[in-house]
């Protein structure tokens, strides 16, 4: 089974690069399923209904998100009623939404689970005694498991994914927008990546206008952000799943658009 997890859609520039390309991404790799961080998807903040389904249209089977999942006010009906898109499961239990989900891709069963780290992040749950937990009932229905793990430490990332090697087919990192050079499979046949990247403007802070960026840097006072435009780039990457769940390969992806 091949899996593309598509890093954090940016705006109305990373849902116009993922409707650019995605469809001739899984026909010419020959995508299973697809997953994607939403987090940011609208407007660089948060997620709406709309943007949700224009998604969803695009063949995107899966939403993940992060801390920026509530900047809509929309967000908790929307995710109290749509399964197909995840909040970190590490929140407490009363939040609404599901953190983990189970898709059927032909006849093979793909557990998801989505979790928050909480170095330099809001203090919610630990995420790894929340895995223990998630792991243990999605194993009973599925040998393939994908963790997007969303958190700004390197180490938070790097230590996760050793704790969860060998349980889990693959855990991806999202959250700082940055893709990082370091995919590889654990000895224990987990796939790994510290951060897929940004599917979003290129030429920007993370997504963000330069003008509004470097601001408030330089002053640290208060600023509104805004998504950049401008050229694109779509971060990804690829994972090859056995029958047993491990998995084989990992490959990233970067298609940046003049």
């Amino acid at each position: 089974m091949r899996i593309l997890f598509i890093g954090d859609i940016v705006g109305q520039p990373g849902r116009k690069a993922v409707a650019r390309h995605l469809r001739r991404l899984v026909a010419t790799n020959g995508v299973d399923a697809v997953i994607a961080n939403a987090e940011n998807a609208a407007a660089g903040f948060g997620i709406t209904p709309a943007v949700g389904q224009e998604l969803f249209d695009q063949g995107i089977a899966l939403l993940t998100s992060g801390n920026h999942v509530w900047d809509r006010k929309e967000a908790e009906a929307y995710l109290a009623k749509e399964g197909r898109i995840l909040r970190p499961a590490n929140y407490p239990d009363d939040v609404p939404g599901r953190g983990t989900h189970v898709l059927r891709v032909g006849e093979r069963l793909v557990g998801v689970v989505n979790l928050q780290g909480r170095a330099f992040l809001p203090p919610i749950d630990c995420p790894f005694r929340a895995a223990d937990r998630e792991l243990a009932e999605l194993a009973r229905v599925s040998d393939i498991i994908i963790v997007d793990f969303h958190a700004e430490a390197t180490a938070e990332k790097q230590a996760f994914g050793w704790y969860v090697d060998g349980r889990v087919s693959a855990v991806v990192g999202t959250h700082t927008h940055v893709q990082t050079a370091d995919e590889r499979i654990l000895p224990g046949r987990t796939a790994y990546i510290t951060d897929v990247g940004m599917t979003g403007p290129r030429d920007s802070v993370i997504g963000i206008r330069q003008q509004d960026a470097i601001p408030k840097f330089l002053t640290q006072m208060p600023r509104r952000f805004a998504v950049a435009d401008g050229p694109t780039q779509l971060s990804a990457v690829l994972v090859d799943v056995e029958e047993s769940g491990r998995a084989s390969a990992i490959r990233r992806l970067q298609i940046v658009d003049d």
